[in-house]
């Protein structure tokens, strides 16, 4: 037994799976922890026809596990998700100076990143769409193969999210709705054109759902 499964056994953890077609988003730091990215994961899988794997922190708790300490070996629910989907993309949270309004795209697949990046950039075009390595802090790449987002056959993106486009910043504080901020709902209209029109490998031939 790890960190992880100390995480889901606390009272108030909330661990979600939704088993739809091999394309899959992730959440795994979700709930209080690195806010909306629950949301915007979970209707972007809804959606577009996808599964979905979140872990929700309830709102008296924010227990940061590194992601390659989010194993399967501690949840029947991650390792049936991960032997379902062929792809996915996990949504992290992030705020550090200077990335205030970027969007950095991480992860083993770059195809997949260079192909989400295109629909981010042109629902979302006041903000940098980053996909260069390079220009990624070493620490928010999703490059070791324990990551989650490494584990799929054909990998994923780790997609890491400043506040802003979360509605989580100053920017917002007099929306009153209805609904979620305009950038997140473009956000999300992002991720499932994006997920909808792949047509490479980790879908084992299978066609998402026509939209509805």
């Amino acid at each position: 037994m790890g960190l992880f499964a100390d995480l889901l056994a606390h009272p108030g953890v909330e661990e979600v799976l939704e088993l739809r077609s091999r394309f899959g988003f992730m959440a795994y730091h979700g709930g209080s922890l690195e806010e909306m990215t629950d949301v915007i994961a979970r209707r972007a899988a809804e959606r577009s026809g996808a599964s979905y794997y979140g872990v929700h922190q309830p709102v008296d708790l924010q227990w940061h596990i590194p992601s390659t300490q989010v194993t399967s070996a501690d949840s029947p629910a991650l390792t049936q998700f991960l032997d379902h989907v062929g792809i996915v993309i996990t949504v992290h949270g992030f705020g550090r100076q200077g990335f205030f309004t970027s969007l950095l795209l991480g992860g083993g697949n770059r195809a997949l990143a260079a192909h989400v990046a295109g629909h981010l950039r042109s629902h979302l075009p006041a903000y940098d769409i980053v996909t260069d390595l390079d220009h990624i802090p070493a620490a928010l790449r999703g490059q070791h193969p324990a990551n989650p987002v490494n584990l799929p056959a054909d990998k994923g993106v780790q997609i890491e999210l400043p506040p802003r486009v979360r509605g989580s910043s100053p920017l917002w504080w007099d929306w009153e709705g209805p609904g979620l901020v305009p950038h997140t709902e473009r956000l999300i209209d992002a991720l499932v054109v994006a997920a909808r029109s792949w047509t490479g490998p980790g879908l084992r031939g299978e066609a998402l759902d026509d939209p509805t």
